[in-house]
């Protein structure tokens, strides 16, 4: 096979519609946008619009609220966390906290801090220091012969 033999396979790319090029093209003319209007013109973006009848956005009741300084956590489960201490990327012999998370790369960023979810189980007997943990997670730890210390500004 050479370069100039490469192909698409048949009806994988289909050919653009080339509209206004005439009568023949069956989108000649006014290009299948009717005659006149708003519609008709270029650099029209008119979603959600109604003629100015009252939008259905607007007719519908609103529900619910968004916190507006509501915390965010990164998310870490307990499966994790062994699969990296099984890799050699977190060492379980000393106090694993976030800050040592986010350097082995199991966490991107800590964003308002860190919480242990219980996903998958921990074998390793660990110390822990992060923001938040659920039951389970704190549970399982304590299971496997760790510790786990949840920090007081988190407890909601």
């Amino acid at each position: 096979m050479k370069l100039n033999e490469l192909r698409d396979n048949p009806g994988a790319a289909p050919k653009k519609k080339r509209v206004a090029r005439g009568p023949g093209s069956g989108k000649g003319k006014t290009a299948g946008r009717g005659i006149k209007g708003q519609k008709s013109r270029s650099g029209v973006a008119i979603n959600g619009y109604e003629g100015g009848q009252m939008p259905l956005y607007q007719r519908l009741p609103k529900r619910g609220f968004n916190k507006p300084n509501r915390k965010s956590f990164a998310v870490v489960n307990l499966g994790l966390i062994e699969k990296f201490i099984e890799a050699g990327k977190i060492d379980a012999k000393a106090t694993i906290t976030e800050d040592v998370l986010v350097a082995s790369g199991l966490v991107r960023r800590k964003l308002d801090g860190i919480r242990i979810l219980a996903k998958g189980e921990i074998k390793s007997k660990v110390a822990l220091e992060v923001t938040g943990a659920s039951a389970g997670a704190i549970e399982a730890v304590k299971a496997a012969g760790g510790s786990i210390t949840v920090a007081a500004a988190a407890a909601e």
